[in-house]
């Protein structure tokens, strides 16, 4: 029994040597963590393809070991996030029979600004290349039409969590879609939510956004915007109202109501002249068309506006109703050059807006996971009103396989009109480029 126990001690002792032995093997062969980023070696080049990232998107880190007996070496990735002050190695690959290497960070994983650089064999390392990632916000409001006395509340989220932060609700103000004024203020709770409260003391199509703005972690962070129709309160003895408040460029509009007589809602006015006047942008009433109310007081007047248009109707007798402002939004035409394409590389993305907008600022923008739609490129339209983006997206999965992104076009309202989305663009990210095709590392 004595000899069975010894051979059983000694059985254990040789596995817990064998043991120690491969975890010794093991972390002599891992790269240790860095305090700070080594001077660059022209042997190791690295890139990353998208520059800059919304929080959360994909991306493709790649570069090659140049030099004798590059083939199958390995490559380690380190990266650094704010606030720690050390390197830490993230991934390990080989490079391929020319020396190239790659590194997919899927959906999910970058959430923040970080540095990268990459060790190889031969005391070989990178420059370091810092990524730039802005925070993804988003902003829904409690309707879609209010009037001059309603207060509406908005509200949102920003991700990744920035907590107890400020948070800005902001108008575009210009003619092409680049000035934007602060009109109120909030902050982030403790679950990184927002909810801001304003109330819009003129009538007129608004466009509006959410924007956090950059600190340490993340580079600034706007939402898609949205539109807000606002009226002027009803006159009750003059009542005037609309099929749409917001058409689309072309659409026929009926506005129409019911002439009271003055101080009633019931006594109708039959058989008054009353005359439609309208407002396009910033420039004067102007008489559009004259009718008759019928024996129930009510009228009717039949429009097709090209732009935003603020509507009146007057009768004989100085009475007139509250203005009506009815939107009319841009028509968005994209297409993709091609439905499917491989990891690094660009897809074109082209199209027109309807009425012509020359110079305005246009947005592509990209679904995350969540759903949500961040801006991923800034164009403006040509004189003709076309654009074209050229667009490399990260890879949506970590797996290699193929898997599916959604694009679309915005463009932002204004005085002229209330801006428009085109239709969803899926877009198909199916294997790896050529490293040797993607823009050269350095």
């Amino acid at each position: 029994m004595q000899s069975h126990h010894r051979s059983s001690a000694g059985t254990a002792v040789t596995l817990l040597t064998v043991l120690l032995g491969l975890t010794t093997a093991l972390l002599l062969a891992m790269p240790p963590a860095a305090t700070a980023a080594p001077r660059r070696d022209r042997g190791l080049t690295i890139a990353a393809t998208p520059d800059p990232i919304s929080a959360g998107a994909g991306v493709l880190i790649y570069g090659q070991l140049t030099g004798p007996d590059n083939a199958l070496r390995r490559v380690w990735l380190f990266h650094r996030i704010n606030p720690a002050e050390r390197f830490t190695p993230v991934s390990v690959t080989r490079t391929n029979a020319s020396g190239f290497y790659e590194f997919v960070r899927a959906d999910g994983v970058v959430t923040s600004n970080r540095n990268w650089f990459v060790l190889g064999p031969r005391g070989t390392h990178s420059r370091t290349i810092h990524e730039w990632v802005s925070s993804v916000v988003t902003l829904n409001a409690a309707t879609t039409s209010a009037t001059t006395a309603q207060t509406v509340s908005f509200s949102g989220t920003v991700s990744p969590a920035h907590r107890h932060q400020r948070v800005m609700l902001q108008e575009q103000t210009s003619t092409n879609g680049t000035g934007w004024r602060t009109i109120a203020v909030g902050s982030t709770d403790a679950s990184s939510s927002f909810t801001i409260l304003h109330r819009f003391r003129q009538a007129g199509a608004y466009t509006l956004r959410a924007v956090f703005p950059s600190d340490p972690r993340n580079i600034v962070g706007q939402s898609a915007s949205l539109q807000l129709t606002v009226q002027q309160e009803q006159n009750p003895s003059f009542t005037i109202g609309a099929s749409s408040q917001a058409l689309v460029n072309g659409q026929p509009e009926t506005i129409s109501g019911t002439l009271y007589a003055d101080g009633s809602t019931t006594v109708a006015q039959p058989n008054v002249t009353v005359t439609l006047y309208g407002r396009q942008g910033t420039g004067p009433l102007r008489a559009m068309q004259s009718t008759q109310t019928d024996n129930s007081g009510a009228y009717s007047f039949t429009t097709i506006p090209l732009h935003n248009t603020l509507y009146v109707v007057r009768a004989g007798h100085g009475e007139r109703t509250a203005g009506l402002y009815v939107g009319v939004q841009d028509a968005v035409t994209a297409t993709l050059s091609a439905s499917t394409i491989a990891l690094g590389d660009a897809v074109q993305v082209s199209g027109t807006v309807t009425p012509a907008h020359g110079g305005h600022v246009i947005y592509l923008q990209q679904q995350d996971a969540a759903g949500h739609w961040v801006d991923v490129q800034t164009r403006r339209l040509t004189p003709a009103s076309t654009f074209a983006f050229s667009y490399t997206p990260g890879m949506p999965n970590s797996t290699g396989m193929p898997d599916t992104l959604n694009l679309r076009v915005q463009i932002t309202g204004g005085p002229w009109n209330v801006g428009g989305i085109s239709d969803t663009l899926p877009l198909t990210i199916s294997g790896t480029a050529p490293i040797s095709s993607l823009p050269p590392a350095s």
